[in-house]
């Protein structure tokens, strides 16, 4: 089993989640503030007439645990839903998983998916 946690920006979440539907079993999403290698957005503050850049970008990481099998459709489906060929895009990151226990239904590994 893998864990995989794509970091993106936040208003690519709702058409990554419509993809991902029905391929995972499922996900979680947890939003922040993130500082990367793209670029960050430019604010406009003091009644309009200054304009700063901002220190973090609006970012979503979106979770999932996925059999083996599975791991490089997932992949491939968050890197084409989410490209848009800026530095800014984000990134995916894929962990191994020992286990996993489902705790209401004491199923694990991958019957707990």
């Amino acid at each position: 089993m893998k864990k995989i946690e794509a970091t993106i920006q936040s208003s690519k979440v709702n058409i990554l989640i419509d993809e991902l539907n029905g391929i995972v079993s499922g996900f979680t999403i947890t939003e922040g503030k993130g500082r990367g290698s793209g670029k960050r957005q430019n604010i406009r503050s003091g009644r309009g007439t200054i304009s700063k850049t901002a220190e973090f970008n609006k970012v979503s990481v979106i979770s999932t645990i996925v059999d083996d099998s599975i791991v490089e459709k997932v992949s491939k489906i968050i890197e084409e839903s989410v490209f848009s060929g800026g530095e800014e895009d984000g990134i995916i990151v894929i962990s191994d998983i020992e286990s996993v226990l489902n705790i209401g239904t004491k199923k694990k590994n991958s019957e707990a998916l």
